[in-house]
């Protein structure tokens, strides 16, 4: 993937000064682009309105723990209820860790499900990303992602800027970066993802294989980035259909609107401070601390976007340094800041009904500390938190044991959670279908699969 940023030009109102190339994406198989035809469907679809739904996913790569943010065992013995404390929060009778106050104030915007019983156990996003289990059987391309669904079936909003959005750091461990593919659809439909190797503080940080638009020019520069690219596609690819996605992305042309939703200077500096100061650097394998990138998430659905994806931090916490509860001191804060910040956000801009966001991890963590103080991966139970979309907030959905080991009531499944913000974007999960290649019908979520009633 080459993704080429420039610098703004107060004249001509661009991103980059270049007439009007204000962005210039070569997609690849793993991440994706718009196609000629998908820009001018989206010139076609210009003006729709602002009022279109969406979806903020927000991935904690790693695995956080569970019951030491929103389930907490106050009585288990102290080697499984560890060293963090409840609190009471906004709603009679939901508690929750002592170091998300800024949270607990807003309960009733939230919903906590305690009772994710199909976690994966793997080391990875695939299941966030796509509601299924990597190791589930597959349609010829692969499952898509749930932006890619998205993408398809509700098409874009503006003429510049993709349905399928997504903020994922490339990371140490691969798949902590990846935000999913388009499986058997067309490769448009895949995240374009607007992040690089190189954390963003503003747009002109967002670059990959050392090309900016300042360089656009040096055609030698631009021909090399592109044969780099080329060299990295695997041999399995189809190398015709890559050269022409490819020559399709080069004449893409656009209007500023997505570059001003990434650029932090235009939002209002008090808005901004509630978020909080990122941290640029990458935490060991895994992402950035960027929180800011929540304020990023909010102005691309604003802009246009259908499905925002973004990996944020580390939290694979187990190791011989102890690490699970001094990490926990230093994250949780900065996490409840940032996520009071973003749900404040879409309730005061009127989005309350139109945006939903879900925060989670790949699974949950030991009730029983280890003996390095620390806690383990647990695939039998996992948490999330939801807002927005409409949802009936204020509640916590599924119970726990006493040690909160696995669930005793109200078990969810991921592809429940996805099939509830599908049902949010007026999608039918069960009656919208896309053919694979082979012709057989595909739905976004498997057969009995219902949204949390709970929530609707």
């Amino acid at each position: 993937m080459l993704t080429i940023y420039g610098k703004s030009n107060k004249r001509t109102g661009f991103c980059d000064g270049l007439s009007r190339r204000s962005f210039l994406k070569v997609g690849g198989a793993a991440y994706g682009g718009l196609s000629l035809a998908e820009m001018l469907e989206m010139e076609a679809l210009a003006g729709v309105g602002s009022s279109h739904r969406s979806v903020i996913n927000i991935y904690l790569p790693g695995g956080p723990s569970h019951l030491d943010m929103w389930d907490l065992k106050p009585n288990a013995p102290a080697e499984i209820r560890g060293e963090f404390n409840p609190i009471s929060t906004s709603v009679p009778g939901i508690q929750i860790c002592e170091l998300f106050p800024r949270v607990a104030r807003m309960m009733d915007k939230f919903a906590i499900i305690r009772s994710i019983s199909d976690s994966d156990g793997r080391h990875d996003g695939y299941q966030c990303m796509t509601g299924r289990k990597f190791g589930s059987r597959q349609p010829n391309g692969g499952w898509p992602s749930a932006g890619a669904w998205v993408s398809r079936l509700a098409g874009p909003v503006s003429k510049a800027v993709p349905p399928n959005l997504a903020l994922m750091y490339p990371t140490g461990n691969r798949t902590w970066g990846e935000a999913g593919t388009a499986g058997f659809m067309d490769l448009s439909h895949s995240p374009f993802n607007l992040v690089g190797k190189k954390p963003r503080e503003n747009p002109d940080n967002m670059v990959l294989q050392g090309i900016t638009l300042d360089r656009l020019q040096d055609r030698d520069s631009l021909r090399t980035a592109l044969d780099q690219y080329r060299r990295g596609v695997t041999a399995s690819t189809n190398m015709e259909s890559v050269d022409t996605y490819a020559q399709q992305a080069l004449g893409i042309l656009t209007d500023s609107k997505l570059c001003d939703a990434l650029d932090l200077s235009k939002e209002d500096p008090r808005i901004l401070a509630r978020y909080g100061k990122s941290d640029v650097r990458f935490q060991r394998d895994g992402a950035p601390k960027m929180i800011e990138n929540f304020c990023v998430a909010r102005r691309l659905v604003e802009a246009g976007a259908r499905y925002v994806s973004l990996n944020y931090s580390r939290w694979d916490w187990h190791g011989g340094d102890g690490m699970n509860f001094p990490r926990s001191r230093q994250e949780f804060p900065l996490l409840d800041q940032g996520l009071s910040a973003l749900i404040s956000d879409i309730h005061e801009r009127g989005l309350a009904k139109q945006v939903s966001v879900v925060v989670w991890g790949e699974f949950g963590r030991t009730p029983k500390i280890n003996k390095k103080n620390s806690r383990d991966h647990w695939p039998r139970v996992n948490a999330a938190l939801l807002a927005g979309g409409n949802m009936q907030t204020g509640q916590v959905i599924g119970e726990t044991n006493k040690y909160a080991e696995h669930a005793i009531k109200r078990p969810v499944k991921f592809q429940e959670i996805f099939a509830t913000l599908y049902d949010h974007l007026g999608l039918d999960a069960h009656r919208d279908r896309i053919f694979d290649g082979s012709g057989t019908p595909r739905y976004p979520v498997d057969a009995g699969v219902d949204p949390i009633r709970e929530l609707l």
